[in-house]
This record gives structure tokens, C-alpha cells and sequence, in this order.
């Protein structure tokens, strides 16, 4: 993948930005099938919701933000929707276990 900073042409940079894409898609995998493992190892439902743990990713995101240069404001609003959708993914999971 071509440095942002050395890309001349509109496809260099369409290149580059659908390869971090499937960055992005390859490491929201990988969260998901952490999700998977809270789910396994957390020993009830009411585990499954940790609004300390929420804020700490929250404040974390917006601290990497800061150190890779892109708006703080977006990494909160992008990091609370997958949060979020971490939670319901986890707690479908747990409940799937649940089950049997």
C-alpha cells in the first residue's frame, strides 16, 4: 500500500483507501470473535453490560484519535456505535449459550 503522502493520483488514493478497508473489515472480525470469548467466559447475563468498561474503551479511542490525527469526535461517535453493537452481539452470543 502506497504512504498517503506519496499517492499523485486519484486511483493511488482509492487504492489505498479500499485496502485499509479490508484492514478494517479483518480487525472488526477479530473484536467480534473477542465478543464471542466474553460471551463464553463471562458467568451471567448481567456481566455482559459493563458501563466502566464502556467509558474506558470510549476514553481510549478518543486517545487514539488524538495520537493518529483524526477527529476525536468521530472515534467517539464511531467507537460508541461499536460498542454498542458489541454488546448486543455478545449478549445474542451469551444467551445462545444460554440456551445450549
Amino acid at each position: 500500500m502506497i504512504d498517503p503522502e506519496r499517492c499523485s493520483t486519484m486511483s493511488e488514493v482509492r487504492e489505498g483507501v479500499d485496502e485499509t478497508d479490508r484492514l478494517i473489515a479483518d480487525l472488526l472480525g477479530l473484536r467480534f470473535r473477542y465478543m464471542e470469548a466474553a460471551a463464553r467466559i463471562k458467568p451471567n447475563r448481567e456481566a455482559v453490560r459493563d458501563e466502566a468498561r464502556k467509558a474506558e474503551v470510549l476514553r481510549q479511542a478518543k486517545a487514539n484519535a488524538l495520537a493518529a490525527d483524526y477527529p476525536i469526535a468521530l472515534a467517539g461517535e464511531i467507537w460508541e456505535t461499536l460498542v454498542e453493537a458489541s454488546i448486543d452481539y455478545e449478549m445474542d452470543r451469551f444467551e445462545a449459550r444460554e440456551r445450549g
